[in-house]
Parts: structure tokens; sequence; C-alpha cells
């Protein structure tokens, strides 16, 4: 199926002679392209909330082309085509600002005036449902033939903590030997797992320099405060070429906790349950669980469910990395690994203390697809 989400792939595919039959258009402001519109063949096309002039819309239906209308009363695009950057979601955060008047500050008091969770009104469930809908259809864009690698922990880790430490140097060594990271794209251990990546191309004294400078506000709130240390890093560190790059899946269902800065591109979801679900499909070359509480605990078991009926064909690694915390603190491990007793992942749920061998571990790990020897 061809996507078109720029004027400029609009322009080229007709230049080329093709049509727009069966072509998806996602958001396009096709206002002063309507005589190319009114002589294209557009049989079984998909418009997906693009501007359009009236005079063709009557049209466009009647000769087979399929349109969802802009949804123009909320503060966010409901079929946007690309995911969100830290600059769009929080603007160029030097204290000054209230979290409120950013973008991503507006959406959630949207959604928090909308009712939260239970919204009452359909037409504002529709456009969350869309808005994720798109969210889902960039995200496997951007992730298309990646090894991605997903760390889940608490999101209470403070900057301030050796596990944060932690985190942040084995992302930032598995970014550099070209994995992908991803988290839930919070704070704590979710915040540490993007700052890893954003200095996968620097040295240990600039992280350790880095994470000083945030430790000056170990916490998310007050909130501005926790941005304002972020936006100072990334003043004094600018993000260098790839390997940097990251992606942060948060949702406003927790949206008191904002996204990080230091992830590149951030998919940010109204329903925690589709970003939850998609989170831990899309990590296929396996999962690192840090310490953490009750979300994390649950994404464990969700994933071990996955690895446990092969829902994508395969098992990946499920790394713990802290034994005493994961066998005596939160005795999660020695049960999953009764659970994995002759099942396919059995060899994959592994503990260590030691952030090497889960990088080792994570490097030897080769995805078998189905149908593949």
């Amino acid at each position: 199926m061809i996507e078109l989400e720029s004027l400029a792939g609009f322009d080229a595919h007709l230049a080329a002679g093709r049509t727009l039959s069966g072509v998806v258009l996602q958001g396009l402001r096709l206002r002063d392209r309507t005589e190319k519109l009114r002589s294209a063949e557009v049989e079984g096309a998909l418009f997906l909330g693009c501007d359009l002039d009236e005079s063709i819309v009557c049209g466009l239906i009647t000769r087979g082309a399929l349109l969802f209308p802009r949804l123009e009363d909320v503060p966010f695009d409901a079929y946007r085509s690309q995911l969100y950057t830290p600059e769009e979601l929080l603007g160029s955060f030097d204290g000054s600002l209230s979290y409120d008047e950013t973008l991503d500050g507006k959406i959630y008091q949207h959604y928090l005036a909308e009712g939260g969770p239970k919204a009452p009104r359909l037409k504002e469930t529709l456009a969350r449902r869309l808005h994720d809908h798109a969210m889902t259809d960039a995200r496997d864009e951007f992730i298309a033939d990646r090894r991605l690698v997903a760390l889940m922990g608490g999101h209470g880790l403070g900057r301030n903590e050796p596990g944060y430490a932690e985190v942040a140097g084995l992302s930032a060594q598995l970014t550099a030997r070209g994995f992908l990271m991803s988290s839930g794209g919070g704070p704590g251990a979710m915040e540490a797992t993007h700052l890893g990546a954003w200095f996968a191309q620097r040295s240990a004294a600039e992280l350790a320099e880095a994470i000083s400078i945030l430790a000056e506000a170990p916490f998310y709130t007050p909130i501005e405060t926790w941005l304002s240390t972020a936006q100072r890093v990334a003043r004094e560190f600018p993000r260098q070429s790839e390997p940097t790059e990251s992606l942060g899946i948060p949702t406003w269902l927790y949206g008191h906790e904002p996204p990080t800065l230091f992830a590149s591109h951030i998919a940010k979801y109204f329903s925690n349950s589709v970003r939850e679900a998609g989170l831990l499909t899309i990590a296929t070359q396996g999962i690192i669980f840090t310490p953490g509480s009750a979300g994390t605990i649950q994404e464990i078991f969700q994933d071990a469910t996955q690895n446990h009926y092969e829902t994508l064909g395969f098992v990946s690694p499920m790394i713990f990395l802290g034994r005493r915390y994961w066998t005596e603190t939160k005795p999660i491990y020695p049960l999953l690994h009764k659970l994995a007793a002759g099942r396919a992942y059995q060899d994959w749920v592994r503990i260590t203390d030691d952030p090497a061998e889960a990088i080792e571990w994570i490097e030897s790990f080769v995805p078998q697809k189905p149908g593949d020897a």
C-alpha cells in the first residue's frame, strides 16, 4: 500500500503518471491541488484528515474515494503522519514557560477536561483512537528493520541514584552497538534510557557531568525544574550524529509524568493498553527489566505471556538486572524461571548484576522468525 504523507510525495506520485487508486493520503493540505484531484483516478483512495476544497469533496466520494474529515476542535492532529519530537511537545523549554503552556501540557489539560480515561463524548474518544492509530503507523515506519531493545523500570528512580547512572551507561553502550533503545518515555529509569542513547557518541565523563546537572532536580516534581535541567543538558551537550536515536512511548493516561526530552522520537498515546502492548511487541531483540514496582511487574507478565505462547512466532530475551531485587525484594524471577521451564524461552529468562553481561546476552540473540531454519 502506498502512503503519501507530504505534498512533495503527492506531486512526485502524480508526475510519475500514477493514479491515486488505493493510495492513502494522510494529513495533506490539498486545496491548491484541486485541479489535479479532479482529473486523478481515486477509486479506493483513502483521504485521512486532508484539507480539501469543498467543491471537490462530493466528487471524490462519488468517484470511489473514502474521506475521513479533519477534527478541528481538539488540540492534537488525529491523523498526524510523523512521530512527535521533544521540541514539538515541550518547546524550547528554558524555565520561563509553564508546562501547561506546552503542546504536551495543553493536550493533557484537554484530556482531563474531556473526562480523562472515561471521556463521555463519542467524538472525543474517536479522535483519540484515530490519533493512536496514526501513532502506531508512524512508529512502525520508524522502527522498520531496526534491532529494538526495550528497558523497563521505575518512574520514581531519582537522577541522583546509582541505578540511574547504571541504566544510562547500559543504554549508551547498546545504542553505540547499533541497537535502538525504547522505553515508556517518562521519568526515572525511562529517562535514563534515553539520556544514555543521547550520549552514545560521548565519553563516560561527559555522561557523568550531565547526570550531575540533572541531579539538581532528582524527581519530576516540580515539572518545570525537572524539565529545565534537562534542557540545560541538551544545550550543553547537543545530540550528535547517529547512533543516538531512541524511541519513547509515553501516555497521557499518566500525563502528570512529563515525557523525557532525551528521546529523539516520541510515540505518545491516549490509550495506555495500546501503548503497553505495542512497546512489548516491538522489542524483538529483548527487554531489560530494572527495579520497578507495579507497572514494571505488569510489563514482565505481559512479556512472559507473549513469550510463553510465542505470539510473534519466536521468543526474545527477558533480562532481569538486579539479582537481589528480583529474587528477594520483588521475587518475580524465581516464578518466571519456573513458568518458562520446558518452553522455548526457558534459556532466555536470565538475571544478572552486571550490565556488561546483559549487553552480551542482547548481542548474542538472533530472533528466529516463522519459516526460518
